[in-house]
């Protein structure tokens, strides 16, 4: 079985559409597809809650360009009148829906994540009526299916969600069964699930890969392949190393690492429901449908001079915790840690030593974690220094820790580059060293290092 997801990168227009429902046509059994919304709807859909807030009167336009959007692509498209019909209606009744919420939002002056996510849930669900009704005019059987009513639950974080697995996979069995055994091919919208109350909850930016695996570990499925408008994973980003080449095969573990701390092709926790299945992962171009792309396999792949991909992240802060005994008081990272998690804040790294706790943490995040940890000033922490010029670099690959003398040879081709580095991370991940530079240096030590490894 094969789950096959289409980012908004891939649906943009009729042309993109057609291409999508060419490769879907191509396969030779019935796929499971996993769609994103049209390129650019996510967007809109959260400026239209912000416009919505402030006066009623900006949501009818929102309505209108939302109609002429999706209304002219399944026109242009299904040539079928009866379909085009169906579509057409089934467009409008989620665009009710949608002006509904829009409303609620005016009326009450507030954006509750429950509206917010519920609002944006809306790109997938129309972008899979549109996929869904192409395929059916070129005479392939196809159904619509909403990631909520085909039990997708999740807990009850509502913009940040993690599908409760045991629970779906219960839910989903007897749909998984009439999918392997048939020959519709499903439209599944990717984005969001719902709790077990129903309220819909969404998986963040890129959550659509989140959905593909999930929907793909609901089906043992073999591959999973995620369609992209770019080749795959790269030794380093394109933009700033014009050498830069795809990468063959990563490991999970690798793809991982890529995705959480620097490259933006997957959603960083992809691989969670994968774990423990031998689906086999691949990015794919739909503009270049016969690269193989890079293939992310559960075994490791060893290349003969480790290093696969040098990465990047400006988008962090650092805040030092200081303190004469804070890396010796019991409890102190928990304390620490529990106080951020109450303002919805996720720490992505912890370094400690005896006198010292530094958090990395999202940018967007830094001020409002100052503050929280601020008041815990007094006593064992003695004062907050927060460090938002900062950039984290990493070198990843497997067998990182097994080769003698690699941080050496990272470090050295830093050091020629004449960058200093803060901080360094390395035996916490098998398959990446991390370090913290100046942010101005980043271009240097990018190049540095990719010049090292990849020259």
């Amino acid at each position: 079985m094969k789950v096959m997801k289409f980012g908004g990168g891939c649906l943009k227009d009729e042309r993109s559409f057609a291409r999508v429902a060419g490769i879907i046509q191509a396969e030779r059994k019935a796929p499971v597809v996993v769609v994103s919304a049209i390129s650019g709807i996510t967007d809109f859909l959260f400026e239209s809650i912000a416009k919505a807030k402030k006066s009623e009167n900006n949501i009818s336009a929102s309505i209108q360009t939302l109609r002429n959007i999706h209304l002219s692509l399944a026109q242009k498209m299904d040539k079928d009148e009866k379909i085009e019909k169906e579509t057409s209606q089934n467009i409008e009744e989620k665009l009710k829906k949608v002006k509904r919420l829009l409303y609620g939002v005016a009326y009450t002056g507030e954006i509750f994540p429950a509206i917010r996510s519920h609002v944006l849930s809306f790109g997938e669900r129309l972008s899979a009526l549109v996929l869904s009704a192409k395929l059916r005019s070129m005479g392939l059987d196809s159904q619509p299916m909403e990631s909520d009513q085909i039990g997708l639950i999740t807990d009850n974080n509502l913009e940040n969600a993690t599908v409760n697995l045991r629970e779906f996979k219960k839910k989903f069995k007897p749909i998984a069964r009439s999918l392997v055994k048939g020959k519709t091919i499903p439209v599944i919208t990717g984005f969001f699930g719902c709790t077990p109350e129903g309220k819909i909850s969404t998986f963040g930016r890129n959550g659509s890969d989140y959905s593909a695996a999930v929907i793909a570990c609901g089906l043992k499925a073999d591959a999973l392949e995620i369609w992209k408008d770019v080749d795959g994973f790269m030794s380093a980003d394109p933009k700033l190393v014009k050498s830069a080449a795809k990468i063959d095969r990563l490991s999970y573990k690798e793809a991982a690492e890529l995705s959480y701390f620097g490259a933006k092709i997957l959603h960083p926790r992809t691989f969670e429901p994968l774990l423990g299945l031998r689906t086999s992962v691949r990015i794919k171009n739909l503009l270049d449908p016969k690269s193989p792309g890079t293939e992310i396999s559960p075994v490791r792949c060893v290349k003969k001079d480790i290093i696969k991909s040098i990465t990047f992240n400006k988008q962090i802060a650092m805040l030092r915790i200081h303190g004469p005994g804070v890396g010796y008081k019991p409890g102190i990272i928990g304390q620490i840690g529990h106080r951020l998690s109450l303002s919805g804040i996720n720490i992505y790294s912890i370094i400690t030593s005896q006198t010292c706790i530094n958090l990395l943490l999202d940018k967007k995040d830094a001020s409002l974690s100052f503050e929280a940890l601020k008041e815990m000033r007094g006593g064992v922490i003695g004062r907050v220094v927060l460090d938002e010029d900062i950039a984290l670099i990493a070198a990843v690959g497997e067998g990182l820790l097994m080769r003698k003398g690699l941080a050496a040879k990272i470090f050295s081709s830093i050091s020629k580059a004449k960058v200093n580095v803060k901080m360094i991370s390395s035996g916490a991940s098998e398959v990446a060293s991390y370090f913290i530079i100046n942010r101005n240096d980043t271009e240097k030590a990018i190049h540095a290092l990719h010049h090292e490894f990849f020259k």
